[in-house]
């Protein structure tokens, strides 16, 4: 046997189990309905009286039950031993909240999956997402008892638990509602690793038990030993069995007395197609806000900038994609992201990951941080930003650049604005000006107008709203302002 693929497969043994001692969910929604009990299930309830057993402050758990029901608690990672989330507070940065429990001992292990394999229903209660209470009550522990769960948090507060750790073992407790195997990758074991060892303890139980089972009577022989006999026994055996038995082959999708031919089983035939992707999300989804952390290697803002502008930029390459038609293929997609020099795609990621037009002391700072890092003054950024929020990378081209346009839709712009009795603008390139107004329409290679203003008498031109395929809508809306 080849060494080498040996310890291949046994490397991909090993990612696929540590995979399945490792559960992430994403942010549950909002609780809604009446404010009675939290948990649903019995189990569910057994993990909150061991909260609510050991807190040392009614108050806190009551705060920490609100978070939950309000949607403060972020993603939720589920490790042997250990549940960590980050849960939103009062301060912009959120808190790292992780509850530790004891997993249980190889010893423990095997008595547990000993109970389940010799009683059939509490597997199948399992798998339809039930935990029996007679397994919970056996000699394992599987549900925490008072003093087991042990919170920590990252905020100031050294209650125990803190209102934190108190509002992720509320949503815990939902998780466990729908799905009991929660509670087993708690005590140490993923799902896959259990149904695999219970499928190999089902087998060595049945083996067992076919052992013990006296051998089946067989029917006598025929007697004498003359042509008569002889010929009885090909009878006796007739039917697929025999036909199996003799090389002669059963009929497509015919089963034998043992079970279904493995050509029959795995010979190629028709499938259903697969069904229709899901539609795309109206709007791209918001990552979580990360924790502040000591001797990070990466700073948590930037990576929250970039997961934003990757969220962003995914759901409109699937939005452009669309849904393929009936019999045909999904067409051919040219991306909606060219490519872009540094300085154009790092405004492109601070006008989108940012698009809210008033400055904050969060853009200050970034606009700060960019304009140091690409020689720019901060303002240079601020109106590149602006410029871009107006026209994509046709509104930032025409911020510093003119182009002298062909005779047609930029000539007719003058007569519609006199027409429509609006001020007569001065033509230069592809402006239209009225410097004592402070007004001014750029027009674009998209065939698009766009407005910019200015304090009269300057030429500090900003780019003011959006652009307008009509000269006569954009410069209304600009005098408007």
């Amino acid at each position: 046997m080849n060494p080498h693929r040996t310890s291949g497969r046994a490397a991909a043994a090993d990612r696929l189990a540590r995979a399945d001692r490792s559960r992430t969910f994403p942010p549950l929604p909002v609780r809604t309905g009446a404010r009675g009990l939290f948990a649903e299930s019995w189990w569910g309830s057994a993990w909150l009286d061991a909260l609510e057993t050991t807190a040392l402050d009614s108050a806190r758990l009551a705060r920490g039950r609100t978070y939950a029901r309000d949607g403060h608690v972020d993603t939720i990672n589920i490790t042997p031993g250990r549940i960590v989330a980050t849960v939103r507070g009062s301060r912009p940065r959120p808190y790292s909240a992780d509850i530790r429990l004891r997993t249980l001992s190889d010893q423990e292990w095997d008595g547990l999956l000993e109970a389940i394999a010799e009683e059939p229903d509490h597997l199948t209660a399992l798998l339809a997402k039930k935990l029996p209470r007679a397994l919970a009550d056996a000699g394992t522990r599987l549900l925490p008892g008072p003093g087991d769960l042990v919170p920590r948090c990252s905020c100031p507060d050294h209650g125990r638990p803190c209102k934190h750790a108190a509002a992720l073992c509320f949503q815990v407790a939902r998780l466990l509602d729908a799905d009991p195997f929660v509670l087993l990758l708690m005590r140490g074991r993923g799902e896959r690793e259990l149904l695999d060892e219970l499928s190999r303890r089902n087998a060595a139980l049945t083996a067992r038990e076919a052992r013990a089972r006296p051998a089946a009577a067989t029917p006598p022989p025929p007697s004498g030993r003359g042509p008569e006999a002889r010929e009885a026994t090909p009878t006796a055996a007739s039917g697929p069995a025999a036909e199996v038995a003799s090389g002669e082959s059963a009929a497509p999708g015919t089963s034998t007395g043992h079970g279904v031919l493995a050509r029959v089983a795995l010979a190629d035939r028709p499938r259903p197609p697969l069904p229709p992707p899901l539609p795309a999300p109206p709007q791209p989804g918001r990552p979580p806000a990360l924790p502040d952390g000591d001797g990070l290697p990466f700073d948590p803002a930037a990576l929250e900038f970039l997961a934003a502008d990757a969220a962003a930029r995914a759901h409109v390459c699937v939005s452009a994609a669309g849904s393929p038609g009936p019999g045909a293929g999904r067409p051919a997609v040219h991306s909606p992201f060219p490519s872009l020099p540094p300085w154009e795609d790092a405004i492109r990621l601070t006008a989108t990951a940012h698009p809210t037009a008033g400055l904050t002391s969060t853009t200050r700072a970034l606009y700060r941080d960019l304009a140091a890092a690409t020689g720019r003054t901060t303002t240079d950024v601020a109106r590149s930003v602006a410029a871009w929020r107006q026209g994509g990378p046709e509104g930032l081209a025409l911020l510093d650049t003119t182009w002298n346009p062909p005779a047609g839709d930029f000539d007719r712009a003058r007569s519609a604005l006199l027409a429509a009795d609006l001020p007569s603008l001065r033509p230069r390139h592809n402006h239209l000006t009225d410097p004592g107004r402070g007004i001014q329409l750029r027009f674009g290679r998209d065939h698009r107008w766009y407005p910019y203003e200015s304090e009269p008498g300057t030429e500090d031109w900003w780019p003011t709203g959006p652009a307008d395929p009509d000269p006569v809508g954009a410069l209304t809306a600009l005098l408007a302002r």
